[in-house]
């Protein structure tokens, strides 16, 4: 690896650590302003997001990419993404402001296991031993929580299948990642206006009857949407793939910190296991991407 491939590893796990940590503490922006609703903080999100997408796709000039997505098939899985990221932000932004920072942590714990079997299934990929162990210890963890406490950790399971399956369509239309979000933000516009324009009527939902703090604040959705957003998209540009994985576990792991430690959630039994097999999993897991990186570089230097 020469000086310049360097600089830029090093630049891509600063970009990685900077992005997934701004994703692991935006629950703290999500209780700044907990007293607005779930949905009309969705729509905050998608207008504010679309403002700023819009400049930069503008001055990146990829206003053709957009037009090319547009007009083909693409566009169709794009739509797709679209809903279920929507759906993502909504039951994320409610577990946060509901008391369920935990369940949301567990959520994205899960989502990498999650992704490797959503690929055996639907992409043909085939897993390994080790993987096929921490994706069973991750189902043991959530049935122990089902029978021997009588639930399931339904917020986590929906955060984790819903952006499992956002991944999994990105995958299949294999877009630019910026281009992506423009499009998808697009789609969700004219729901968030709707929504926004004629449902929305609660305290908060008139901008001009809003404190100045707090307008800012949700102006500020854009930002905390974007730019941990943009400096993953860095990262992904600088670093190998299996390089980028291992910081996916920074954000639920500030949000696991955040909930017992901040704000107060009480960590039960129930979760205790659950989480405690999640993480044997994950260890697993983490270990196997190590080793088979390995053996990877090994055959290709032979």
């Amino acid at each position: 690896m020469n000086n310049d491939e360097q600089q830029r590893a090093r630049q891509g796990i600063l970009y990685a650590i900077a992005g997934y940590t701004m994703w692991g503490i935006a629950p703290i922006y999500f209780k700044a302003i907990q007293q607005v609703s779930a949905p009309e903080i969705l729509c905050h999100r998608v207008i504010w997001s679309f403002l700023i997408l819009t400049v930069l796709v503008h001055f990146s000039r990829k206003w053709k990419s957009v037009k090319n997505v547009l007009t083909t098939k693409k566009a169709l899985y794009i739509v797709g993404s679209s809903i279920l990221l929507g759906v993502n932000w909504l039951i994320f932004i409610w577990a946060i402001n509901s008391d369920h920072m935990l369940d949301a942590s567990l959520g994205y714990y899960i989502n990498p296991l999650l992704n490797v079997l959503l690929g055996m299934v639907f992409l043909g990929e085939r897993l390994r031993k080790l993987q096929w162990c921490a994706v069973l210890l991750a189902a043991v963890g959530v049935l122990i929580q089902v029978v021997a406490f009588g639930r399931a950790p339904v917020v986590a399971i929906s955060l984790a299948f819903t952006f499992g399956f956002y991944a999994l369509l990105r995958k299949k239309v294999s877009l630019e990642a910026q281009t992506g979000m423009f499009i998808e933000m697009l789609m969700l516009l004219p729901f968030a206006a709707i929504y926004m324009l004629g449902f929305a009527d609660t305290a908060t939902s008139n901008m001009l009857d809003n404190t100045t703090t707090l307008n800012i604040l949700l102006v500020s959705a854009g930002i905390v949407t974007t730019l941990p957003f943009l400096s993953f998209n860095a990262a992904a540009t600088r670093l190998k793939l299996s390089t980028l994985g291992f910081f996916q576990y920074i954000g639920p792991s500030f949000m696991f910190l955040l909930a017992v430690l901040v704000y107060g959630e009480t960590f039960t039994l129930a979760k205790a296991i659950t989480f405690a097999f999640i993480w044997s999993a994950l260890v697993i897991f983490s270990f196997d991407g190590i080793r088979f990186s390995k053996k990877k570089k090994a055959a290709t230097q032979s």
